[in-house]
């Protein structure tokens, strides 16, 4: 039976307002970016960064990705999605286009959280798909709140945005909260045998252009 589950994890609250709080040369294996943080309307340091190719402020149809953090993925390589292949993805793009942006949020899990995250694998383990395991602890099909990144985007000044998505809640979410978003392009990586049936159930069960 589902485990009843009425708390909403941190990473998926609503955040509508956001200023820029520290900015940072990020050199890396990808090129050179700068690195943002931002607070809050209270104050509060937000664990979200922005990684920026060039100046955005002002500029229209800017590159961007919205990524959700994958520790197995992005940190540990797993090969159970597409997280970190498509994060690498976004970086090369903006790095050769510039300017650019990739939004790293801290809604791991799709805002479920790590702990959970790694409870729903183990019940992949036993047969059920990515969204069955959701549902089964008692969450919805995906918690992640995108005011946060439109406030984000708010603050960086952007006046419009190409979206590398192939999730259309992405976009539906940034719209709501008042972004511009110009253009979707797909960003796609290669199918391993480890994460065909989990691509499947993406496409099939969440929407996603695959």
């Amino acid at each position: 039976m589902p485990v009843p589950h009425t708390i909403t994890p941190r990473s998926a609250r609503s955040i509508e307002t956001a200023r820029e709080y520290a900015r940072a040369k990020l050199p890396s294996r990808h090129g050179q970016f700068e690195i943002v943080s931002f607070l809050d309307k209270a104050g509060h340091p937000l664990d979200h960064v922005a990684i920026i190719s060039g100046d955005v402020r002002n500029e229209t149809d800017v590159p961007t990705r919205v990524h959700s953090e994958c520790l197995t993925g992005d940190v540990f390589g797993s090969f159970r999605c597409d997280c970190r292949d498509q994060l690498e993805l976004a970086l090369e793009r903006i790095a050769n286009n510039r300017p650019g942006i990739v939004l790293y949020l801290r809604q791991e899990g799709r805002g479920i959280g790590i702990a959970q995250k790694v409870r729903t694998y183990e019940l992949q383990e036993r047969g059920l798909d990515t969204v069955e395991a959701n549902h089964h602890l008692g969450f919805d099909t995906d918690l992640r709140d995108y005011s946060v990144a439109a406030a984000i985007l708010h603050a960086l000044g952007v006046a419009s945005i190409e979206l590398h998505t192939n999730n259309l809640l992405k976009v539906q979410g940034l719209v709501k909260h008042g972004i511009q978003v110009s253009r979707r392009v797909a960003i796609v990586a290669p199918a391993r045998k480890q994460n065909e049936f989990y691509l499947e159930t993406k496409r099939d069960k969440c929407g996603h252009l695959l």
